[in-house]
């Protein structure tokens, strides 16, 4: 089913006559438009693009069957007005939970007379199960992340900066493959892998460092993410103690993946693991999220999460013990749900590496 129809169901259902998209990621799912500014236009008579000059002709060649709608002098309103009244629209729908609400409130007194009705997630959720082709963008997304990996350890030193190293890995995705990064990319070394989502920073490697890496890239549109820890020179007991136990609950929450669960019931198996072994409070983030048009997605892999796994979902699974003024391990693959588990699209050695 092409996607705008499936939004105009969700008019149906929701009783209103039309709905504006605001978000760029659900309008590019639904539309295939990926430029940067602009609104979309559902309803039962139209489906149309509504942007600027600037990407008028990217719209035209991403958004087939779509009709194209330029703005003028009277900007966005007088564009959205003139659909409104052909379409004789009493109520239109908005994305509540990703317009500003500044945004909201402009829209409001530029479309006196018509009824805003707030439909929260309700596009964003279309977006939960991926389709083969989604697959295959994430698939090679998280390919072009593993090679990555292995051209970033022959190039890690110490003495060189979290930032230097930082810099490569988005420097290595591109030349591997990928449009950019998904998120600026973390390296962590030393006490400062103790903080989940440390900036890169001036810190220099030292031997002896726990380094984290979290990174990823975006193919075709599409996110990857992992994440992988290791050692420079030899690892003491303590961060070989520390780096197991992660591991174990990492392996753990992936053989328990499959439909019909909870993402807190995946949580609930690597934190039981990492809490038993003494870690408690060591812990503080979810197991994981969906990843596709954007990095972070739902459903997530939390103690709070009570939406159910399906087949076609991805999740990733990242536990981590971090302790402060020491360090800390995250150790993340990326997964998608099927019928009878879960296909880790992550290869990258799991075992602790010491450089």
């Amino acid at each position: 089913m092409d996607n705008f129809k499936r939004v105009e169901e969700i008019n149906k259902s929701l009783k209103i006559d039309a709905v504006l998209i605001s978000n760029g990621n659900n309008m590019r799912y639904v539309s295939g438009f990926a430029g940067e500014t602009g609104y979309l236009y559902i309803s039962d008579n139209h489906h149309a693009v509504i942007t600027d000059f600037r990407y008028t002709y990217q719209a035209e060649a991403e958004a087939e069957g779509y009709e194209i709608i330029t703005i003028g002098s009277g900007g966005y309103e007088e564009a959205i007005n003139d659909l409104l009244k052909k379409d004789k629209v009493k109520r239109l729908g908005f994305e509540s939970e990703d317009m500003l609400f500044s945004k909201y409130e402009h829209l409001r007194d530029a479309l006196a007379g018509y009824e805003l009705v707030p439909i929260k997630d309700e596009i964003t959720r279309l977006r939960r199960i991926k389709t083969p082709r989604e697959l295959e963008y994430i698939k090679e997304a998280e390919a072009i992340g593993d090679k990555v990996f292995t051209e970033i350890l022959s190039f890690i030193k110490p003495g060189m900066t979290e930032l230097e190293i930082a810099a490569r890995i988005e420097y290595l995705l591109k030349v591997n493959g990928g449009e950019g990064s998904s998120f600026p990319a973390i390296v962590a070394s030393g006490v400062n892998s103790s903080m989940p989502h440390a900036v890169p920073g001036h810190k220099k490697i030292e031997v002896g460092d726990f380094i984290t890496m979290d990174f990823g890239c975006v193919y075709n549109g599409y996110c990857s993410d992992m994440t992988r820890t290791i050692v420079v020179g030899k690892a003491t007991e303590k961060q070989k103690e520390i780096y197991n136990i992660v591991l174990e609950a990492q392996m753990a929450a992936l053989d328990a993946i499959k439909p019909g669960l909870k993402g807190k019931d995946i949580d609930k198996v690597a934190r039981d693991i990492i809490y038993k072994a003494g870690y408690e409070g060591c812990f503080g983030h979810g197991l994981g999220h969906s990843v596709g048009l954007f990095i972070h997605e739902s459903p997530r892999l939390s103690p709070a999460e009570e939406d159910i796994l399906e087949v076609g979902m991805t999740e990733t699974v990242e536990p981590g013990i971090y302790i402060r003024d020491f360090g800390g391990v995250r150790i993340e693959d990326l997964v998608v749900v099927t019928e009878d588990g879960h296909e880790n699209y992550t290869h990258s050695d799991k075992s602790l590496i010491q450089l």
